[in-house]
């Protein structure tokens, strides 16, 4: 790092690199695990969650939204989860040009098997926390949630 920075902010970008860094390797442990381990990818398990913690369906604007990823990223996953019968489409009864996305029975219970898979392996890579670490980690993230973007 270079040494004209204030060593406030040379702490700052060392402490963003990592983050960044530590969120890769958590991020490439559940890809290679989904992947190996249950013939999925993250994205996919991404989507369903997404659909889980909205059990009435999004459009798939929302879902784009809730993700923070473009809609043709979305639409492609939700293709090939459709055709795996892993989630319904249904047309929206407030705009019938927008289609509604919820998991199938078939997905919910795929999603309940990913999701308690996922809780272990996250315990696993977090096990050297101990819960007061955890809150206090927690904590201090939380501060860093709503970052001000200033011109």
């Amino acid at each position: 790092m270079h040494n004209h920075y204030a060593a406030n902010t040379r702490q700052h970008l060392r402490v963003w690199l990592k983050l960044l860094k530590t969120s890769g390797n958590i991020e490439a442990v559940l890809r290679e695990r989904l992947k190996r381990e249950c013939g999925t990818t993250l994205p996919r398990f991404d989507v369903m969650a997404a659909l889980d913690h909205h059990p009435a369906g999004l459009r798939m604007t929302e879902l784009s939204e809730f993700l923070m990823v473009s809609n043709g990223n979305v639409t492609g996953i939700v293709n090939r989860l459709a055709e795996d019968g892993l989630v319904e489409r249904t047309q929206d009864s407030q705009d019938r040009r927008a289609q509604m996305v919820c998991l199938s029975p078939k997905g919910n219970t795929e999603f309940q098997h990913l999701a308690k898979l996922h809780a272990q392996w996250i315990d696993n890579i977090m096990q050297p926390l101990n819960v007061e670490q955890s809150d206090t980690l927690m904590a201090l993230l939380e501060q860093l949630t709503e970052p001000e973007v200033s011109p």
